[in-house]
């Protein structure tokens, strides 16, 4: 997969410092899931599928990785 890139287009998104985001593998892999229909569980569900970690470690992961992206105003709740 790769790096992603994400550049805020949107005026008031971001700030100086963090103009650009980038997310690596796994945050990749949550950012490409964020399909409007998925719930947080359904996705630590799906990569729990793929990646070997402790139980409940990968949905503590998401559920960081959208709080995040939700407080940057990247993703909104549907």
């Amino acid at each position: 997969m790769g790096e992603l890139i994400i550049v805020p287009l949107t005026s008031g998104i971001g700030d100086m410092e963090d103009e650009i985001y980038t997310l690596n593998d796994t945050g990749r892999a949550i950012w490409d899931r964020l399909d409007g229909t998925a719930t947080v569980h359904d996705i630590a569900s799906a990569l729990e599928a793929e990646y070997d970690a402790a139980p409940g470690e990968i949905e503590k992961d998401v559920q960081g990785i959208v709080s995040e992206l939700f407080r940057r105003g990247m993703v909104v709740e549907v």
